[in-house]
């Protein structure tokens, strides 16, 4: 025997053909091979130290025979190209600071060193396992800290200024895995809304800029964001939590506070958008005469609208008459409740003094005259509605009545609406018509006041002071004068009298009979003696009846046939 084998060919020793085969030294290799399978695969798969190396015989490295202790495998750790191997050395394994001994431990076979990176560093792992042990899927040999982990890979893509965090500010804990993803686990202290928005910052905000919001409230909501709200903080509106909290989408749920203090202090109920805009608080979109039944005409236009909407809007309902708002007005200017509660029928919006009404139309008494230009209150003193007013002239006027009743109640039959002095009274239809120089004199030269009936219609009414004949004639002035001339005066005793005269009784004047004052009828004695008395020179003897002897044409001369008496 040439030599004792090596210890791990001993047991096969004396049995030369496990190694050898007679006369054939061409076939030596591929009984290594069979007890050497590993090498075997790894030459036929050409993978492996022998798989990468020329083919040659086994031999050639390998001498066997030359003692237990002989190292038939010796290795030239300077010479030796590992790039041969199934792992090549780059970065900081091919570093002279990495010895062989660093990852080929000893009474381990060279090729059974493993290739993954875990199996030498695991006690360098930070991870502690819980990234597995595939570490050259994120580290490279050229330096451990430099990483080419591809994040995109994950469930959380790294986009933004996220590429420029250092993994450690994420992963405080080196484990990576579990770590969380939500934007508030890092940043909940960046967090300027408090945690009041919730965790889902990702619903607004982006990686590239926080300042930058993606949030799209016209499409994300179904609440447009219109006018100023869009310039509105988030943090305006929303003061509560927001997925807690579900924020009212009406005006006062923000603006109670702006109603109350410069507004309507609820008053109008909380459809703020009914009338207002979120362009501008103080400009309206509401249109009285389009949204109600009230048209809006004259100076309501232009009146505010806390004016008539002085109650709760939706809960009284606003009367829409006039006197609902302007009672006051009515009762310290106006008619004070007098003409009822339809101001309409009079006024107009325009103006409260221009009145539309139309006496002449509108009523069954036209105005003439100074009633044209009389108040309202000057005839309807009391309830328009409720008492009717008489068209009658006594009805308002009877405290100017200066007639004091006498001449009726029809004054417009003398009187007209343009002067109350113009009078149009025929005289003619009263007692006394006018006739001769009567129809020249003024009214007043014999009615001295206005109770024209007390005017007495007798001549010595008004001509006593005229009356020449102090009475003797009576009162009756026009039994002989006439109203043309007081002078051209006609009576013919005769006819007007029951004695007529005849003889010397047609010489004489009136007052030598009617010597004695009448203040009624004219009544005288139609006897001689109630005038001759003095000149009866029988003093009575013969009686009373003086005619019975005398005539009348002279008192000296006695009746034919009477006895003693001369006949002429």
């Amino acid at each position: 025997m040439p030599g004792k084998v090596i210890e791990g060919h001993a047991d096969i020793e004396t049995d030369c053909k496990s190694c050898h085969a007679r006369f054939k030294k061409s076939a030596q290799n591929a009984l290594c091979l069979d007890c050497h399978k590993d090498v075997a695969k790894d030459a036929v798969q050409k993978q492996g130290y022998h798989g990468r190396m020329r083919e040659q015989e086994c031999r050639s490295c390998h001498t066997d025979h030359k003692g237990r202790a002989m190292n038939i495998a010796p290795l030239d750790e300077k010479s030796f190209d590992h790039k041969l191997t199934d792992f090549t050395l780059k970065g900081g394994h091919a570093s002279e600071k990495v010895s062989c001994r660093d990852c080929h431990k000893p009474k381990v076979k060279f090729r059974d060193a493993p290739s993954d990176c875990f199996a030498c560093h695991k006690k360098d792992d930070k991870h502690k396992g819980s990234l597995g042990t595939l570490c050259a899927d994120c580290h490279q040999e050229s330096d451990w800290k430099k990483t080419l982990f591809d994040h995109s890979k994950t469930k959380f893509p790294l986009t933004g200024k996220h590429r420029d965090v250092v993994c450690k500010d994420c992963h405080a804990d080196p484990k990576f895995k579990g770590a969380p993803t939500a934007c508030v686990a890092c940043h909940k202290k960046d967090d300027e809304h408090k945690g009041k928005f919730g965790a889902k910052c990702e619903s607004c905000h982006t990686d590239r800029e926080w300042k930058t919001i993606i949030f799209n409230h016209d499409k994300d909501t179904k609440y447009p964001l219109r006018g100023k709200h869009r310039l509105a903080n988030c943090a305006t509106c929303h003061t509560g939590f927001l997925y807690k909290e579900k924020l009212r989408v009406a005006c006062v749920a923000c603006h109670k506070t702006d109603d109350d203090k410069k507004g309507h202090k609820g008053r109008f109920g909380e459809k703020c958008e009914t009338c207002h805009t979120e362009k501008d608080w103080s400009i309206t979109t509401f249109n009285h005469d389009r949204d109600t039944k009230y048209v809006l005409r004259g100076k309501h236009i232009t009146a505010k609208c806390e004016s008539c909407h002085t109650g709760i809007l939706y809960v009284e309902k606003l009367k829409k008459t006039c006197i609902a708002c302007h009672r006051a007005d009515d009762d310290k200017k106006g008619h004070k409740g007098r003409f009822g509660d339809k101001c309409e029928s009079c006024h107009v919006e325009k103006s409260w003094k221009t009145t539309s009404f139309n006496h002449d139309r509108d009523t069954k008494y036209p105005l003439r005259g100074k009633h044209a230009e009389a108040k309202c209150e000057s005839c309807h003193t009391s309830p328009l509605f409720k008492d009717k007013l008489p068209t009658t002239c006594i009805a308002c006027h009877e405290k100017d009545d200066k007639h004091k009743g006498q001449e009726g109640k029809k004054c417009e039959s003398c009187h007209n609406q343009r002067d109350w002095k113009t009078s149009k009274i025929d005289h003619g239809l009263t007692r006394f018509p006018l006739l001769g120089k009567h129809a020249k004199v003024e009214c007043k030269k014999c009615h001295l006041t206005p109770a024209f009936k007390d005017a007495g219609i007798a001549c010595v009414a008004c001509h006593e002071k005229d009356d020449k004949h102090k009475y003797k004639l009576g009162p009756r002035c026009e039994t002989c004068h006439n109203a043309l001339s007081w002078k051209d005066w006609r009576f013919d005793h005769n006819k007007q009298t029951s004695y007529k005269l005849d003889g010397g009784h047609e010489r004489i004047v009136c007052e030598a009979c009617h010597n004695k004052p009448m203040s009624r009828k004219v009544t005288l004695s139609n006897t001689c003696n109630s005038c001759h008395e003095a000149d009866d020179v029988h003093n009575g003897g013969f009686g009373k009846y003086c005619e019975r002897c005398h005539v009348t044409s002279s008192f000296k001369e006695i009746r034919a046939g009477v006895g003693g008496a001369a006949v002429h």
